[in-house]
């Protein structure tokens, strides 16, 4: 059964296939298409030997942590690696220029696809040029650029925003772990505290958004697999999953609970945090506002660096 879900396309750029083939609508309704517009021409001689592909859900005015994909010159396989060089410049609507950065590359999918990430900090909304200049070992230096849109504000919660208080599903309240994860290798820890509750515990939490079992981009899995060795590493922190569906008990299986047109439903804390796409990682204060947030994947120094952040914050 086919199910509509405008993100997958926009994250299935970042793995080039889709774990399960299942669209979902959530609610509010985005845009489906993440900030980029078009591909622009080359800006060096020749076709360009990659296309770069900014696949961020979406970017806004102010900061901003941008995860740029590239794939072959068909378009068909995954370029990025390790060892190719990206950095990436920006122009702007009124003559802004914001210098050329290294990209940190991550493997979303180990050995198979990856993103770069680098930060940027967007002063107006409105059509915006990304040049990214690549390399590979042995092969010449290439500029491409590519057009994408930033809009005033973001739509997904951010840095700065407070948690919405959502009661989310626990052990407690389902009987069991299978109940509430669709992990094969669940932790009990990142089912045992609602995020509600965390939020009036006054104490820094870290809630991830993944379903390993019905995730759109491959990377659900991997994602909640990477947090699993950070949250061993801080067994003073609050970890919790959600899974970002509405899912029920299926002769002993979680299965989606669609609606009535077919379509995967986001669960209410899907909703409340205005997900764009999935998965998704938050780290909260002990005030309750978001500090940090983490989109499809993320380096190991990246967590860490945030959690240490609300630690030390108190």
């Amino acid at each position: 059964m086919k199910h509509r879900f405008p993100l997958a396309a926009l994250a299935a750029a970042v793995v080039l296939v889709t774990a399960c083939g299942s669209n979902v609508a959530p609610s509010p309704s985005p845009s489906g298409s993440g900030p980029g517009r078009s591909p622009a021409t080359s800006g060096g001689s020749g076709a360009p030997v990659v296309l770069p592909t900014i696949v961020s859900s979406e970017l806004g005015v102010g900061a901003n942590r941008v995860l740029v994909s590239l794939t072959d010159a068909s378009g068909q396989k995954p370029a990025g690696s390790p060892d190719r060089k990206v950095a990436v410049g920006f122009r702007g609507p009124s003559g802004e220029t914001i210098a050329p950065q290294p990209a940190t590359f991550i493997w979303a999918i180990e050995g198979f696809s990856g993103v770069y990430i680098l930060h940027a900090t967007f002063a107006s909304a409105g059509h915006w040029t990304a040049d990214f200049t690549t390399s590979a070992p042995g092969a010449p230096e290439q500029t491409v650029p590519f057009a994408f849109d930033v809009q005033p504000k973001t739509q997904v919660l951010g840095p700065g925003d407070p948690a919405p208080s959502v009661v989310t599903p626990t052990i407690a309240s389902a009987g069991d772990v299978s109940k509430v994860s669709t992990d094969t290798k669940p932790v009990a820890r990142f089912y045992e505290t609602s995020e509600a509750d965390a939020l009036a515990a006054k104490k820094a939490f870290v809630l991830i958004f993944a379903t390993p079992k019905f995730c759109q981009t491959s990377t659900c899995g991997p994602t909640l697999d990477k947090l699993k060795p950070v949250a061993a590493a801080h067994p003073e922190m609050t970890f919790i999953n959600v899974e970002p569906y509405l899912l029920k008990d299926d002769q002993g299986q979680l299965q989606p609970d669609l609606d009535a047109a077919g379509n995967f439903q986001p669960a209410p804390a899907t909703v409340a945090f205005h997900l764009q796409s999935e998965p998704f990682v938050f780290v909260v204060g002990a005030d309750g506002t978001i500090r940090s947030t983490f989109e499809l994947v993320f380096a190991p120094d990246e967590i860490e660096a945030a959690i240490q952040a609300v630690e030390k914050a108190g």
